[in-house]
Formats: C-alpha cells, structure tokens, sequence
C-alpha cells in the first residue's frame, strides 16, 4: 500500500488552457477587479448620501453593493497573486475559507434577489399599504435574514465537503477552491455526497427562483391592469433592471452546478463572469436606467472633484 500523507496545503492550478497567458489575464482580472469595486462603492455612496433614495428598495441594493463588493475579493486577490508570478499555494484553512466565503456571498445573494422582488411585488400590488408592510424593522429583518440563511447554507456545504480525507493529490485544477473540484481530490466515495451537494446546492436557488417567478407574475398582472401607459412604463423601467441582474445571476449558477457532465474549462470561464463581470456590471444595471441614482452619482462625483459643478 502507499503510503498517503495528510495534506496541509493545496495548489492552485488555475484556469485550465490558459498557459502563457498570465500576463494578459493578470490586467484584464485586475481591470475587471478595480472597476468593481469602484463601480460598487459609488452605488454605495451614492444611495448613503442621498435621502431621496433612503427607501427599502435602495436599502436592499446597498446590501447587495456590499454582497458584489466581498463577493469577487474571495477569489480574486489570490488569482491576482498568482498570475503575477507568486505561488500557487494555499493552504488548508484559506482553501475552506474560500469554499465558505463564496457560498455564503452566494447564497446571500440568491435570497436577496428574491427579497428584492418581494419589495417591488408589495410596491406595485400593494402600493397603499407598501411603508407599513416594509417598515424599518420588517427590511432589518429581511436583510438579517438574508445573511444568516446564506451562512447555514454555506456551513454545510463547507463541512460537508471538508469532513472528507485529503491524503493524496493536492492540486486543484481551477482558480479558487470550490465544492466540485475539491471532491476529485478526496480519497474516500464521494458518491453520495455529491448527490447530496447537488440537491443542495440545486434546491435552494431553485426555491428562490420559484419564489422571484411568483413575485413577478403577479407584478405583471398588476401593470397590465395601470391604465395610463407611462403608468406602465415606470412599474416595467424599475423592474427591468431587477430582472437583468437576476438573468446574469442565474444563468452561470445552472451551467455551473446543475449539469451533469462539467467541462472545466466552460466551468472556469462562467465562474470568471459570475466572480467578477456580473459584480461589475450590477452597478451600471442598476443606474442607468434610474434618474435618481444618476442624480445622486453625479452630485457625489462633484463632490469627488470628478465632474464639474452641475448646473
């Protein structure tokens, strides 16, 4: 029998075909990073500064600023660090840490979006009655709600796929570690934990979206029964933009987890967009088409002493 040592540290391989194209991937992650970020904290200082925008609708967005600010930071320092020449080692601890880190955004996230259709389902179907059902203490509670549901949901999945032995191979043939490359590495079936991973991480995004699809069915009926047309066109303009962001959130997440033969390098190159390009374009989705945020941007880059005085 071999003699299998326990192993302490991983290494990451990175995205697979993609020898001698460091450099070029170093500034293009590294530009997707920077305007993330930067994208990201504006939204945030916009909506703070602005009491106009003090509203539950915007109350949710700042959390999900705050969500796209940590999300692409779990993965992404480390792949900088490592095409820009340093080692591809990580060890044990940061490995669960980035399984961890990632799922909990993630799962943040999944429920955020459908708390987010909920407040535009109470807004456009109960408009009456929409301050009293979205109080300060109901968003609160919602956003709390939020986090604490996405780290149950991350606990598990991290315990579940760190509860294995690693006492063989310990390279990782991806860019951060994540559930489905770890379990090739583990030296014990793994059989039943995979299918049990893939209800898990099936199931809850299938609920929520189940949820956000009842949630806009319903919004649409409600519009379709406003009877002037900018009527209309405002309940779909505020909307639309909530739908974008979902559609670039849950695509990557079926072509990653939900299908049954992975292909490592699709696999890696959807994870690139939803760590990073979906993150990025939120921000932009969420302003462009929104007089209010615009307004607020624009007073906050003039205060930043980026744009001149507005008229």
């Amino acid at each position: 029998m071999r003699n299998l040592s326990v192993v302490t540290e991983f290494i990451l391989l990175g995205i697979p075909h993609t020898e001698d194209l460091e450099s070029m991937l170093f500034v293009l992650f590294l530009g997707f990073y920077i305007f993330t970020l930067l994208g990201n904290l504006l939204i945030l200082l916009a909506i703070v500064s602005s009491t106009r925008l003090h509203t539950p609708m915007y109350f949710f967005l700042c959390q999900l600023s705050v969500c796209d600010i940590f999300f692409p930071s779990v993965s992404s320092p480390k792949m900088l660090f490592y095409l820009s020449g340093n080692s591809r080692v990580i060890s044990y601890a940061g490995c669960a840490s980035q399984l961890f880190f990632y799922h909990f955004l993630g799962c943040t996230e999944c429920f955020l979006y459908t708390v987010m259709a909920y407040d535009r389902f109470v807004a456009i179907c109960y408009p009456l009655r929409y301050t009293v059902i979205m109080s300060h203490r109901a968003c609160a509670s919602l956003a709390v709600g939020t986090s604490f549901f996405g780290c149950i949901q991350a606990t598990f999945l991290t315990a579940l796929t760190f509860q294995l032995p690693y006492c063989g191979a310990n390279e990782v043939d991806y860019f951060f570690c994540d559930i489905p490359v770890m379990l090739k590495l583990a030296c014990a079936d793994t059989s039943a934990l995979e299918m049990v991973g893939f209800i898990s991480v099936g199931l809850m995004p299938l609920s929520c979206f189940l949820l956000i699809l009842t949630s806009y069915s319903r919004i649409v009926c409600s519009i379709l029964q406003i009877r002037s047309a900018e009527g209309r066109r405002r309940a779909f303009s505020t909307c639309s933009a909530h739908l974008t962001a979902i559609l670039l959130f849950y695509m990557p997440v079926v072509l990653i987890y939900l299908r049954p033969t992975p292909s490592p390098w699709l696999d890696a190159t959807v994870q690139i967009l939803n760590n990073l390009v979906t993150p990025m374009l939120n921000p932009l989705i969420y302003s462009l088409r929104n007089k209010e945020v615009k307004s607020s941007l624009r007073k906050v880059l003039y205060h930043l002493g980026f744009l001149p005085e507005p008229l």
